[in-house]
C-alpha cells in the first residue's frame, strides 16, 4: 500500500514540476509576447516592460523549484532521505508560494490552484505513503 501511495505522490510531484517549468517558460522566455500578457493580466507593452525584470527572476525561481522536485524524484529510490528532503522542500515551497499568492490577492484563486494543487496532492500522498510504511 505504501509503495502505491508513494508512486501516486511522485506522479503529482512530477506534474507540479512540469507546471513550474511551464510557468518558467512564460515568465522568463515568453514574457514579452501578447499571448503571455493575457495570461497574467498585463495590459500592454509598457506594463510588460516594467514587470519584465521581476517576471524573469520569478520564472527562474519556478524553474529551480521544478529542478529540486525532479532531482528529489530521481534520488528517491536510491537515497530515500535525500530524495524526500528535496521533494518536501521544493513541493512545500511551491505550495507555500501558492498560499502566499492567494492570501495577497483573493482574485488570484485560479492561478493559486494551478500552482498549488499538484504539490499539495504530491505531499499528501507522500506523507500517507510514509505513514503506511
Amino acid at each position: 500500500m505504501g509503495t502505491v501511495l508513494l508512486i501516486v505522490g511522485a506522479v503529482f510531484i512530477a506534474l507540479a514540476a512540469l507546471i513550474h517549468v511551464y510557468i518558467f517558460a512564460l515568465e522568463s522566455l515568453r514574457w514579452r509576447q501578447p499571448a503571455t500578457w493575457r495570461i497574467f493580466g498585463i495590459r500592454g507593452q509598457a506594463e510588460a516592460d516594467i514587470l519584465a525584470p521581476m517576471a524573469y527572476n520569478q520564472g527562474f525561481y519556478n524553474l529551480f523549484l521544478a529542478i529540486g522536485s525532479g532531482v528529489g524524484l530521481i534520488v528517491l529510490p536510491s537515497i530515500e532521505p535525500a530524495g524526500l528532503a528535496l521533494i518536501f522542500l521544493a513541493a512545500g515551497s511551491m505550495l507555500a508560494a501558492a498560499l502566499v499568492l492567494l492570501i495577497s490577492d483573493r482574485s488570484k484563486l485560479r492561478p493559486a490552484l494551478v500552482q498549488g494543487v499538484a504539490p499539495l496532492l504530491g505531499l499528501l500522498f507522500t506523507v500517507l505513503a510514509l505513514v503506511a510504511g
